[in-house]
């Protein structure tokens, strides 16, 4: 089939509109088993953020170390994911998937044994390869229509959401009640029931035809994984460079706050593991809801640079709203257009980008997006410890106002490029 260049899964000569239906039926398969890979990875994923900053108190962490303990994720993940996005484009979807998951694995075995703080540090080291959803972004992106692309992605989204619900319950939960290390090893146990799913039913490849081509020429030529120019050069593709900064520039405030989520839920809000467990269950249904139910209609009846200007509108005053917040009821009402805003964000952003090069490096722009999220990771705890410690919670929601209302009115002046869909 020339679209999807999975026409191969049917050796048997059929009629073209007979194939044409077993294909579209195929890759609504693979996307539909794409997202429940997708779901499974981050309810493990929330199980380990639900333990890891209660594991770390009890090992004797204070703020700073625990800041510390976050930076050196975001540095690891950092450097792993334009790497990874490359792999993914070079090796197909199943091999990039594969090592996500597996890493997955030893990831949550290390830390259902990590009994002191250096054991605590060494678990982080195969997240370096640990990037499922920009893998499960690939697939989508490469499966979907350019113009549905936005709505297909903010279905990932859904998942999303459901995985912090059935994580973040199910990880202060068992933590609660059999301990920090047996919800590690239960996460590892899903973890290699994802990697049985990618085995069998995500294929080689999920690009068309001429995305394949490419791969093979690139192969041939400059297809190290670890050749930075080849991952570089896609920031010379027009409207990236000024779509990336953005992404950066309103993501540091919100990446700060969400980084010191877990300090604060303890300290500020004062919960335990389970309480904080169900408020991270609230973000998700929250979010469930609006990558569900909403984004897919707003991407359909208005433009992608309307909506990334409404999110990041909505984004500083949520700021505002965060500055003079007190309790967590108050937060809990915050939340809605919080979820709101970062998720039209997230989806929009990723939507361009991708746009904006050839189909056969989707993977590594993916990859390189997953890198401005891991950026946040990596400055956002030395920079909400300060902040914490020294003005308070108080301090992020006036950045997070300040930063976006300057950034509103840069895009409404200089305006936004609308991304040109490029092919191969």
């Amino acid at each position: 089939n020339r679209k999807t260049g999975i026409g191969s899964w049917f050796p048997i000569k059929m009629s073209n509109q007979k194939l044409e239906k077993h294909v579209a039926s195929k890759t609504q398969t693979v996307i539909f088993i794409t997202y429940i890979i997708a779901a499974l990875e981050i309810t493990w994923m929330f199980v380990q953020f639900s333990i890891t900053p209660y594991l770390a108190k009890r090992l004797g962490f204070d703020t700073i170390w625990f800041g510390y303990l976050q930076t050196t994720v975001g540095v690891i993940q950092l450097l792993g994911g334009p790497v990874f996005g490359r792999f993914a484009d070079l090796f197909g979807a199943r091999a990039a998937l594969t090592m996500s998951c597996v890493a997955s694995v030893v990831y949550f075995l290390l830390l259902g044994i990590a009994s002191s703080v250096p054991l605590l540090f060494i678990h982080k080291l195969p997240a370096v390869f640990m990037h499922i959803l920009p893998g499960a972004q690939m697939v989508v992106t490469d499966l979907s229509e350019p113009e549905r692309r936005a709505d297909a992605l903010a279905k990932l989204g859904l998942c999303f959401g459901i995985g912090m619900i059935v994580g973040s319950s199910l990880g202060g939960a068992l933590s609660t009640h059999y301990g920090e290390s047996f919800a590690a090893f239960v996460a590892a146990g899903g973890s290699l029931v994802s990697t049985i799913l990618v085995q069998k039913f995500i294929p080689k490849h999920t690009k068309n035809q001429a995305g394949v081509q490419s791969l093979t020429d690139k192969k041939a030529g400059t297809g190290s994984v670890f050749n930075l120019s080849e991952i570089t050069r896609l920031m010379k593709f027009p409207g990236v460079r000024k779509t990336f900064a953005v992404k950066i520039i309103s993501g540091v405030p919100q990446g700060v706050f969400q980084v010191m989520f877990s300090i604060i839920a303890m300290d500020f809000f004062q919960l335990q593991a389970e309480q904080t467990g169900y408020l991270m269950a609230y973000f998700g249904v929250v979010q469930m809801v609006i990558q569900g139910a909403v984004i897919g209609r707003m991407t359909a009846k208005y433009s992608e640079s309307t909506l990334l200007l409404l999110s990041i509108s909505i984004t500083s005053l949520v700021g505002l709203a965060q500055a003079f917040m007190f309790n967590v009821i108050q937060f809990c009402f915050i939340v809605i257009p919080m979820m709101y805003s970062l998720s039209t964000f997230n989806v929009i952003t990723d939507s361009m980008l991708t746009k904006s090069v050839p189909a056969s490096d989707s993977g590594t722009m993916l990859g390189l997006c997953a890198s401005v999220q891991s950026f946040l990771r990596t400055i956002g705890p030395t920079i909400g410890g300060f902040l914490y410690q020294n003005y308070g919670v108080s301090s992020f929601g006036h950045i997070q106002f300040g930063v976006n209302l300057l950034l509103f009115f840069y895009l409404m002046k200089s305006g936004i490029q609308k991304p040109e869909q490029r092919q191969g």
